[in-house]
C-alpha cells in the first residue's frame, strides 16, 4: 500500500474517536476535524504517526515492567489500531524478542501473565465470548459480534493448557491474531478473538470472587464435542472461506479437534502443526548443511506431547512427500520418549501411551538387555540419532554425557532444545556447541546469544526456532487463496519455502533460520508458496493462477496506515 488510501467513513465525533480502527486521534486534519465534528474534541496540533509514535513510545517506557508495558499496549490497541501496529512494527525485536531476565512484552511469557492475571486486569471486552450455559443462544452471539465484518480469520481456545501456566478457564488470548497481522499482514479488522468458556479445573480461579470466566468445574465428553462443534458449525456456515486457528487447546482434545475438522474447513492448530512446521524448517536446513536427507536421519523426540508428536508427524509427513518412503517405514525413523521413557510395546499393555502416539511404539526386542525404563541415554547409545529434538520442558535434560554420545554416533549431530521458557530449556547451546567441540547444528524454541567456537575463531549462531517465523505465512496464504482446506502438503511447501531461506546454506556458522527481525519478510515467501502449492493441488477456490500468486499477496499485505478520509453516511461503520 504504497498510495495514501482513501476511506468512507459514517462515523463522526466520539462515535470516530472510540472507533479504534478509525481513530487517529490527534492525527485528523483540519479538514478531517471540521467534516467529522472534531475540532472542540481534540487539541489545537495535527501530529504526524511519526510523532504520536514518538509519544507513545516515550509512554510506554515509562513503565517498568513487561506486564504494566503490556496493559499499556493493550490500552493502546483498545483506542487507535494503526499507532499500536506502527509502534510494534517499529520496536519489533525489542517488544517481541524474549531474552532471558528481558521477556517478549507482548508475547510469551508476559502474555502468558496477563491471561493469568485476566480477571485482575479487565477493563474492557475484546473478541467473542462463548459459554457454555449460554450454548442455546450461541448462533444470535455470534452474529451479533460479526454482522457487517467480513471475517478471515478466528482465533479460538477454551484456554486449557495456556504456554506455561496450564488452565486459565477464560481468558481472550490476542496475542496470535496480532502476531497474524504485525507479521502476517492481515487486517486486523477482519480477526476474531474467541475464548469457549466451559468451565476450568484451576481451583484458584474458582475460589476467587473476581474471577470474571464461568465458576464451574470444566465440561468434557459429549457435551463439550457438541459445544465446540456448534461453534465450528457457525464458523463454516458464516465464513466458510475463514482460516480457524485452535489456540492452547489441552493434549487430550488438540489433536482429536484437529483431526476431526482438517477435512472440512481450513482449520490449524499452532501448538501441533505450526511448531512441527518451523522445527521441519530448521531440520530441513540442517540437512541441507550437511548435504543429506530427511529419510537418512535417525531421530529422538524428547517429550511426546502435542507438540513433540507435531514435530514427528510433521517430518514423517516429509519424508514421505520429499523423499519418497513409505509411511510405515518413515515412522520406523522415530524414536519418541516421555516421562515413561521410551515408548515401547511394553508401555502400551501397561496403559501408559496415548492412542494417537501408537503409530511410533518400538518394539521390546531392540532392546533387550535394558533393564526396566529405557531411558535417553540408553536411546542415544544404541540408536546413534542424527537428530536430537527436546520439547520436553525437563531443563538440563540433554546432559553432557547425552550430548557427547550423540557427537560419537555422527560427525554433526543435530540438536534442538526448543522447551520454552529459557530456564526449561533441554540444554544451553553454548554447551551442546563446546561439548560437540563446534560441530553441533543448534536450535533453540527461546533465543540465545552466539556461542563461542572452541578455535576463537568465529561465533556460531544460535537459530531460534519461533512458530512466529512461519504460521502467519501459513494462514495468510491459506486465506488469500480461499482454501478450502490447510493440507499437510500446504504446510510442507512453506517449510520448504523457509528452510531455503536458511543463512547456515550459506554459511554453516550461521543460523539455521532467518532473524526474527526480517519475520515480516519471510512470511511473505511462505504465503507465496502456500497459496502456489494450494492452487496446484485443487485446495484453492480462486481464479488466478499460481504465476499470479505474489503479486496478489503483496497488493494485500495489510499495514499500518491511517488514509485520507470522507465523510459519507452510507460509508464505513
Amino acid at each position: 500500500m504504497s498510495s495514501e488510501p482513501i476511506f468512507h467513513v459514517a462515523l463522526r465525533g466520539d462515535e470516530l474517536l472510540n472507533a479504534p480502527r478509525f481513530n487517529k486521534g490527534t492525527a485528523f486534519t483540519v479538514e478531517e476535524r471540521k467534516s467529522f465534528g472534531l475540532t472542540g474534541r481534540l487539541p489545537s496540533k495535527v501530529n504526524t504517526l511519526d510523532e504520536q509514535c514518538e509519544r507513545a513510545y516515550q509512554q510506554l517506557q515509562s513503565h517498568e515492567s513487561p506486564i504494566r508495558k503490556n496493559s499499556f499496549l493493550q490500552s493502546l490497541k483498545s483506542q487507535n489500531l494503526v499507532l499500536y501496529y506502527t509502534l510494534l512494527t517499529r520496536h519489533l525485536r525489542e517488544l517481541m524478542y524474549v531474552l532471558p531476565n528481558d521477556p517478549s512484552v507482548i508475547y510469551t511469557p508476559t502474555e502468558a501473565q496477563a491471561i493469568s492475571e485476566y480477571s485482575h486486569l479487565f477493563r474492557r471486552s475484546e473478541g467473542l465470548y462463548l459459554t457454555f450455559p449460554n450454548a442455546d443462544s450461541m448462533e444470535d452471539d455470534f452474529l451479533e459480534q460479526t454482522k457487517g465484518k467480513n471475517i478471515d480469520l478466528i482465533v479460538c481456545s477454551d484456554s486449557e493448557a495456556i504456554l506455561g501456566i496450564g488452565d486459565q478457564g477464560v481468558g481472550i488470548s490476542s496475542a496470535k491474531s496480532v502476531i497474524y497481522s504485525l507479521i502476517g499482514g492481515i487486517d486486523p479488522s477482519q480477526t476474531l478473538s474467541v475464548v469457549l468458556d466451559v468451565g476450568t479445573e484451576n481451583e484458584e480461579l474458582l475460589n476467587d470472587h473476581l474471577y470474571v470466566g464461568w465458576p464451574h468445574k470444566r465440561i468434557r465428553g459429549e457435551e463439550y464435542d457438541q459445544f465446540l462443534d456448534k461453534f465450528v458449525q457457525l464458523v463454516r456456515k458464516y465464513f466458510p472461506q475463514s482460516l480457524l486457528h485452535f489456540e492452547d487447546f489441552g493434549v487430550t482434545n488438540a489433536q482429536r479437534i484437529l483431526k476431526r475438522y482438517k477435512d472440512t474447513h481450513a482449520v490449524f492448530n499452532d501448538d501441533i502443526q505450526g511448531t512441527g512446521a518451523v522445527t521441519l524448517a530448521c531440520t530441513m536446513a540442517a540437512v541441507g548443511v550437511t548435504k543429506s536427507k530427511l529419510s537418512e536421519q535417525r531421530y529422538i523426540i524428547y517429550g511426546a506431547g502435542s507438540a513433540g508428536l507435531g514435530i514427528t508427524r510433521q517430518l514423517r509427513d516429509a519424508i514421505v512427500s520429499a523423499d519418497g518412503v513409505a509411511e510405515e517405514e518413515a515412522n520406523k525413523l522415530f524414536y519418541l520418549i516421555d516421562k515413561h521413557g521410551l515408548i515401547k510395546q511394553s508401555l502400551v499393555a501397561s496403559g501408559n501411551v496415548r492412542e494417537e502416539l501408537k503409530e511410533f511404539v518400538r518394539p521390546d526386542e531392540e532392546w533387550e538387555g535394558v533393564e526396566g525404563e529405557v531411558g535417553l541415554l540408553d536411546v542415544v547409545k544404541r540408536v546413534k540419532p542424527t537428530v536430537l529434538i527436546g520439547c520436553s520442558t525437563h531443563a538440563g535434560g540433554f546432559t553432557k554425557e547425552v550430548v557427547e554420545a550423540m557427537k560419537e554416533g555422527c560427525e554433526r549431530p543435530i540438536i534442538f532444545p526448543l522447551s520454552n521458557p529459557s530456564k526449561l530449556v533441554e540444554v544451553d547451546p553454548k554447551d551442546a556447541n563446546d561439548w560437540t567441540q563446534g560441530k553441533a547444528l543448534l536450535a533453540t524454541g527461546s533465543p540465545f546469544p552466539p556461542a563461542k567456537m572452541p578455535t576463537g575463531r568465529t561465533m556460531c549462531i544460535i537459530a531460534e526456532c519461533n512458530n512466529a517465523l512461519i504460521y502467519p505465512g501459513l494462514g495468510f496464504g491459506a486465506i488469500i487463496s480461499k482454501s478450502r482446506r490447510m493440507t499437510d502438503t500446504m504446510i510442507i511447501a512453506g517449510a520448504q519455502r523457509l528452510a531455503s531461506l536458511s543463512p547456515a546454506l550459506k554459511d554453516p556458522d550461521e543460523g539455521l533460520l532467518p532473524d526474527f527481525a526480517d519475520a515480516p519478510e519471510v512470511n511473505v515467501e511462505v504465503a507465496v508458496a502456500v497459496a502456489e502449492r494450494a492452487i496446484e493441488e485443487g485446495s484453492a477456490d480462486v481464479s488466478w493462477t499460481k504465476a499470479e500468486a505474489r503479486e496478489r499477496i503483496l497488493r494485500h499485505l495489510w499495514r499500518p496506515q491511517y488514509g485520507k478520509y470522507v465523510y459519507d453516511k452510507e460509508g464505513m461503520m
